[in-house]
């Protein structure tokens, strides 16, 4: 394999890293596609439990792509150990809590991981204790963890941090995404109140099993902690998106009058009450069909400004699928190890394919 993030001579080019994909749902099931398209990669194993339920035994088939030679497997200790592969990507769940046990275990077998889970981003964040434990256990079995995906992870966090590369001064930065929901699967639907009704979607907000986007704070403080920024608070702000007409994906319904999104508000604060960082994120399923147009974009106000914008945005499922496999050489080849963030590796860049 060519590695890009490679500067020592002294390592094989042409060695192959062997991947299992944990998950195999929306996101990973892209993944299992674009990691059997790529130049270096091995796709030893697919850990899926509902495949293998269904009887399936080749991932190709399961996928609709004839048999490929990758085996579904239904324990995660009969494929995950060093000698079997090399890096886990791992798609479940969104929370630290819930993804925690499945990180801890591939790191002890001397695996390291990429997870899209959002809160893992930035896991200090919000469960400081979880994360040192991670670092921990990963830094004593030479590992790591990596916390990834589009957003959090790339657009409105190490896009941003990137961007203030080219700027004297920073003063603050506000910058939105505008995506399209369409692509995600269940778990994704259900955090963002999608189908629900705005009662529902108002009660779930309570309970907090409605939780919009998941990755704000850990956003906030990467950017911060990049910049040098002390945040004293970070306030959020979620309200439902209203859908005048109908719209349908392969995992959820929703009738006029339902929600087909949340527009949710993240703002960090310094001491003096000062709003630093602020990130917008409405986001909804099929937002086409009521005219609404997708984009990313940044405002970086300082010296000199910067004014980033795209249309439409980046695709969200396609983002996370590719910002986690084109960052398997990063991790692969690091010379670090513990729990890490996008700060701690350099620029991604595409993978070749085969």
């Amino acid at each position: 394999m060519s590695n890009p993030f490679n500067h020592n001579e002294d390592i094989d080019d042409n060695e192959i890293i062997k991947v299992v994909q944990w998950g195999c749902g929306a996101m990973g099931s892209g993944m299992v596609k674009m990691l059997l398209a790529k130049k270096g990669i091995e796709l030893v194993g697919v850990i899926s439990k509902r495949a293998y339920a269904e009887g399936y035994r080749d991932i190709g088939e399961f996928l609709g792509l004839g048999k490929v030679g990758v085996p579904v497997i239904n324990e995660p200790s009969e494929i995950i150990n060093s000698e079997k592969c090399d890096i886990v990507l791992h798609a479940t769940k969104s929370f630290v809590k819930e993804v925690f046990d499945d990180l801890k275990f591939i790191s002890e077998q001397g695996v390291d991981c990429i997870t899209i889970a959002e809160e893992m981003a930035y896991a200090w964040q919000q469960q400081p204790e979880l994360a040192e434990r991670l670092d921990e256990i990963a830094q004593e079995n030479s590992t790591v963890i990596l916390g990834t995906g589009i957003n959090p992870g790339f657009v409105l966090d190490s896009l941003v941090v990137m961007l203030t590369g080219a700027c004297i001064r920073v003063d603050r930065i506000e910058a939105m995404r505008v995506n399209d929901l369409s692509p995600f699967g269940k778990t994704v639907m259900e955090t963002q109140g999608v189908g629900t009704t705005p009662e529902q979607f108002n009660e779930g907000i309570k309970k907090g099993t409605i939780v919009g986007h998941i990755g704000f704070p850990e956003s906030i403080r990467m950017i911060a902690d990049a910049l040098g920024w002390e945040i004293d608070r970070i306030e959020q702000t979620r309200e439902p998106i209203i859908s005048k007409v109908y719209r349908e994906t392969p995992v959820v319904k929703v009738q006029p009058g339902m929600v087909a999104g949340c527009k949710h508000i993240g703002i960090g604060y310094d001491k003096k009450g000062n709003m630093k960082i602020k990130l917008v994120h409405p986001q909804q399923i099929h937002p086409e069909l009521e005219g609404v147009e997708t984009g990313d974009y940044i405002n970086i106000f300082g010296d000199p400004e910067i004014h980033m914008s795209n249309k439409p945005e980046i695709p969200g499922g396609k983002g996370t699928i590719a910002t986690t496999v084109n960052m398997i050489p990063a991790v692969y080849w690091s010379e670090k190890s513990g729990l890490l963030s996008m700060l701690d590796f350099e620029i991604p860049r595409a993978m070749p394919d085969k």
